[in-house]
């Protein structure tokens, strides 16, 4: 049955994203996320431990990170059971030369991609969530309910929009309305068409399309649609399509602000009361081997923090913090709640060396990539700043967040 169905994953949300500097040089997808992992893993994860063995990712908005992460992750050699993945990067073609206009282009022009796959059922998916769905069950709904379209709906109350609006829904879980997102959009409100009662979910951008159907809304019904989310999706619904809706009542977190994306990260640090499980033997994580040493620890005290692979932790500090590959911290750091990415290469010690110098104290940051901190720097927010954009200094701030730039340089006794 999993040999039914091809994922198509969308390697990024949009040319603007609320991520942040985070996306500066990289797609949503490729921020790395709890230590080792990429956010695009969780999604392929959920496909791998889904039983389903074709994904094809489309990637467009600074893709080279995370194409380069995709076809190194997961490529058909590196996986059990044949599953393997195709990236298929935004392109120019003598028959259209402009780049992808939105997830409902890249899908009509990849449909020569698509249908080589004798699936039928393609399932797409955002590339930049954080959940855990045993996709087959959402597969079993498609087809209990011999539906033309199947969207995934969050089955809890939330308290803000999840950027891919909302759908009414009716008796058997048929979707009959769909509302764009705004900014204050009810979730689960009762509202009365006719003389039944039907229910508003938010969607979650996940949907199950049959192969036929899917060709013919790209090709035939709106083939001048760039959007899925608000052209097509509603488009099958008001054609009069057999469109159902999924009920999700799980953790999932769409990681549209800096905030969500460090909380997220925090999750990784707990034992209990975890809404994601990064450590879940069942269901697990899958991500690039890297194939670095183990860390080193000097006389180091860690509390209920995340260590990446090939670290050099001295005698410093560390509580409730996320700690990247090859990252240095030196004597006498002190580092709390906070996300260091860590670096790409491993570098000889002087000066301006990558990482954290001796003595400095970092609180509640996020630090990307190749940051150098020089010895006794103070980033700490100490004026309780809550929003500002501080990028020509290398770092900005957002919800009290300090987020330190890929590369930036702060020489001794900085104070931020």
């Amino acid at each position: 049955m999993s040999q039914s169905v091809a994922a198509v994953v969308f390697g990024d949300a949009a040319q603007q994203s609320r991520l942040y500097p985070l996306t500066k040089r990289r797609s949503e997808g490729a921020i790395p996320v709890a230590g080792s992992y990429r956010l695009i893993d969780a999604v392929i994860s959920n496909c791998i431990n889904s039983n389903i063995t074709k994904v094809y990712a489309l990637t467009q908005y600074n893709s080279t990170s995370l194409n380069s992460h995709l076809s190194r992750a997961y490529s058909a050699g590196l996986l059990a059971n044949q599953e393997f993945l195709e990236v298929i990067a935004a392109y120019q073609s003598p028959e259209d030369a402009n780049w992808f206009q939105g997830t409902a282009d890249a899908m009509r022009r990849c449909l020569w991609v698509l249908e080589q796959h004798p699936a039928v059922e393609f399932l797409v998916l955002p590339g930049h969530h954080l959940y855990k769905m045993d996709y087959q069950k959402l597969l079993e709904a498609h087809r209990d309910n011999k539906a033309d379209v199947t969207v995934s709906v969050l089955d809890s109350a939330r308290d803000y929009n999840t950027g891919f609006g909302s759908f009414n829904v009716g008796s058997g879980n048929r979707v009959i309305g769909f509302e764009k997102e705004t900014d204050l959009i009810p979730v689960m409100s009762l509202s009365v068409q006719g003389s039944r009662f039907n229910e508003k979910f938010s969607s979650m951008g996940i949907y199950v399309m049959n192969r036929h159907v899917m060709i013919k809304l790209l090709r035939e019904s709106f083939p001048k649609a760039n959007d899925l989310k608000n052209e097509v999706i509603p488009g099958a619904i008001s054609l009069g399509l057999k469109v159902h809706a999924y009920r999700f009542d799980g953790y999932w977190e769409d990681m549209r602000s800096i905030e969500a994306y460090y909380n997220a990260n925090m999750e990784s640090t707990k034992k209990t009361n975890m809404k994601y499980n990064f450590h879940d033997r069942d269901f697990p994580l899958y991500t690039l081997p890297r194939h670095l040493p183990p860390s080193l620890v000097t006389d180091a005290v860690i509390t209920d923090s995340t260590i990446g692979d090939g670290c050099i932790l001295n005698r410093c500090s560390i509580r409730s913090s996320v700690i990247g590959p090859r990252t240095r911290v030196g004597d006498g750091a002190v580092i709390e709640d906070s996300v260091i990415m860590g670096s790409d290469i491993y570098q000889s010690v002087h000066e301006q060396s990558i990482g954290v110098g001796e003595g400095s104290f970092i609180k509640k940051a996020i630090l990307d990539k190749n940051v150098r901190i020089g010895k006794n720097v103070k980033i700490i927010n100490r004026d309780n700043v809550l929003e500002g954009n501080n990028e020509h200094s290398g770092y900005i701030i957002k919800s009290g967040i300090i987020v330190v730039l890929r590369g930036a340089v702060f020489p001794d006794e900085s104070i931020l």
